[in-house]
């Protein structure tokens, strides 16, 4: 471990585009693999790893969906957030947004009630005992076409938990165009719920674009393609549109082809606020320590330089202000001690 990844590990972080399912650990995923025989996922950790080998992002998809299928149950989904929560305890990750997909577990026949009652009973140990505090994105599966954008609008609107902040929209984008989840998004805004869509991370600017008038984003999940238009580079930094950028996720889906040229850098030369995330961090083989250290050898950044991408988090995150100061101070104290 280099003293910079050494700095990054001990760093307090908040972490903004991470999805729940796409978090589980090769330990959790093979224990429910294991209980539900009948899935296609490996009960071995290490054949795990070939699985998770993408080809494509429509493989990717088709994997990740795979991994869904194996929650089945609210004990499942519980387990499932607790141990998403300890894993990130131990990357000193103390604010988390993590998007969740209920339709993926309604439709498979876990009531929307107990779904929420478990990320809600997760939540709650999670800050108490872990030192991590968890809000939820509820987010369309985008490939599940309309009747999903209802179903996600109406269990965010009507059951709203407590830690619901956000509404997004994922899954694959070619096909799948942002203006005809407006609807949907005006409801959930209309509920308090902040925007935070996928866009531009597999197709273009004009898909950008679409999610900010259409969809009214606040934040930008991905938006790899945001270079390929100065004026839309322009646009974001101008209205400080935060970018949710997931420099390893983007390579594992080809989404770019080369860690090298990753557009990462053109954003933050045309003041772009960036965060960095990790994604669906097991399934890719990394975690934020690890896109922490590819952004800071992309973006050549020191130590002071990291604390500042890690404060872009807090910035953009939709934590209250005394949250926000809270954890700013906390990364300037540590930044300091390290100095010394």
């Amino acid at each position: 471990m280099s003293v910079l990844d050494s700095f990054i590990a001990g760093l307090p972080k908040a972490e903004l585009h991470v999805h729940h399912v796409g978090s589980a650990s090769p330990r959790i995923v093979s224990e429910l693999a294991a209980r539900h025989p009948d899935s296609p996922v490996p009960t071995d950790p290490e054949a795990l790893a070939d699985f998770f080998t993408f080809r494509d992002f429509a493989h990717f998809i088709e994997v990740y969906l795979s991994v869904v299928d194996l929650i089945r149950d609210a004990e499942d989904v519980r387990l499932l957030t607790y141990e998403v929560a300890r894993d990130m305890a131990r990357q000193n990750i103390r604010y988390a947004e993590l998007t969740v997909t209920p339709y993926s577990s309604t439709r498979r026949g876990i009531p929307d009630a107990a779904f929420v009652e478990a990320i809600e009973d997760a939540r709650k140990a999670a800050e108490t005992e872990l030192g991590v505090a968890l809000r939820w994105c509820f987010d369309i599966p985008g490939e599940a076409g309309l009747e999903a954008a209802e179903e996600t609008a109406r269990i965010a609107c009507e059951l709203k938990p407590e830690g619901l902040v956000s509404f997004g929209l994922g899954g694959p984008e070619i096909g799948v165009p942002r203006p005809q989840f407006k609807p949907f998004f005006d409801r959930a805004i209309a509920a308090g719920l902040h925007s935070v869509p996928h866009a531009g991370e597999t197709t273009g600017p004009q898909t950008i674009w679409d999610a900010l008038v259409d969809l009214r984003a606040e934040r930008i999940g991905h938006g790899t393609s945001a270079p390929q238009d100065p004026d839309l580079l322009a646009h974001l930094a101008e209205h400080r549109i935060p970018l949710e950028v997931c420099p390893t996720s983007n390579l594992a889906t080809r989404a770019v082809t080369d860690l090298e040229q990753h557009p990462i850098k053109e954003m933050v030369a045309a003041g772009v606020l960036v965060t960095v995330n990790s994604d669906d961090p097991p399934m890719f083989g990394t975690d934020l320590n690890r896109e922490y250290g590819v952004a800071a050898r992309l973006l050549e950044l020191d130590a002071a330089g990291v604390a500042d991408l890690a404060k872009n988090a807090v910035e953009a995150s939709f934590m209250d202000a005394a949250g926000k100061a809270a954890l700013r101070a906390e990364i300037d104290a540590y930044t300091a001690a390290w100095r010394g």
